[in-house]
């Protein structure tokens, strides 16, 4: 990961991607560039409202309000000390005026997250019994499904987009046709996906998916995104602009 560290402390770094910077814990939960890729996929013409289900420490919603400079974000996180982490991420940004975090369960928001253009979600991607359980309950919680389950997280973007609103997110491979059948069983179609593959000629390890609420039925793949070149380790020349970075 290219990240550039500006401050190191017993408990936090302050990193930059592209144009914000982000405080994360050393030990806890930081996102990774599946969350790069999601911000990246994002191809909204102008959204007025967005919310980022599960922020973490907020950095696609972060994204998303420099991309979209008249759009209002709201970072939605359960756990209180990623929730800390947002606020100040907010304020160090400069982005008080438009973005706002929320320590809050999805499956219990209120009406003011009814009529949503836009909700992004990088969410726990593994069943409880499933994979290495993360050490730290932190990590835990955002990576597998303790607090929050696939449909939950489908129901809940539907109940919170307007008609027409579009409902994004990254996930494994083997579990695609779970996430296409739950985003039809609440009304999202699914529209676009693109997989994301280490290198030319490897399985994919992640998709990128977005489904559009009360659509008709018809699925663009759009081509795989490879993060590195040839059998090294430098990134494609794709990866490194969605860092900020030039080869």
């Amino acid at each position: 990961m290219h990240f550039v560290i500006l401050h190191l402390d017993m408990e936090t770094t302050l990193d930059t991607i592209k144009d914000i910077c982000i405080r994360q814990r050393r030990d806890g939960y930081r996102f990774s560039m599946d969350a790069v890729f999601l911000a990246s996929f994002v191809n909204a013409r102008a959204p007025g409202r967005i919310a980022d289900f599960g922020a973490g420490s907020g950095v696609v919603g972060l994204m998303l309000a420099r991309r979209y400079p008249g759009a209002e974000v709201t970072l939605v996180e359960l756990q209180e000390g990623l929730y800390a982490l947002c606020k100040e991420n907010i304020s160090a940004n400069g982005l008080e005026g438009r973005v706002k975090a929320l320590c809050a369960d999805i499956r219990k928001l209120g009406g003011e997250f009814e009529g949503l253009d836009l909700v992004v979600s990088n969410p726990p991607f593994r069943k409880p019994l499933s994979g290495r359980i993360s050490q730290g309950r932190e990590k835990a919680v955002a990576r597998h499904e303790l607090e929050l389950t696939l449909p939950e997280l489908v129901q809940s973007a539907s109940r919170s987009l307007k008609p027409r609103g579009r409902f994004l997110m990254v996930y494994l491979p083997e579990r695609l046709a779970d996430v296409v059948a739950h985003c039809r069983g609440a009304g999202l179609e699914p529209k676009r996906l693109r997989f994301v593959h280490g290198r030319q000629g490897a399985e994919a390890r992640m998709v990128l998916i977005e489904a559009v609420k009360q659509a008709k039925a018809a699925l663009k793949v759009e081509p795989p995104l490879l993060v590195y070149e040839g059998r090294g380790q430098t990134y494609t020349a794709e990866v490194q602009a969605m860092y900020g970075e030039t080869s």
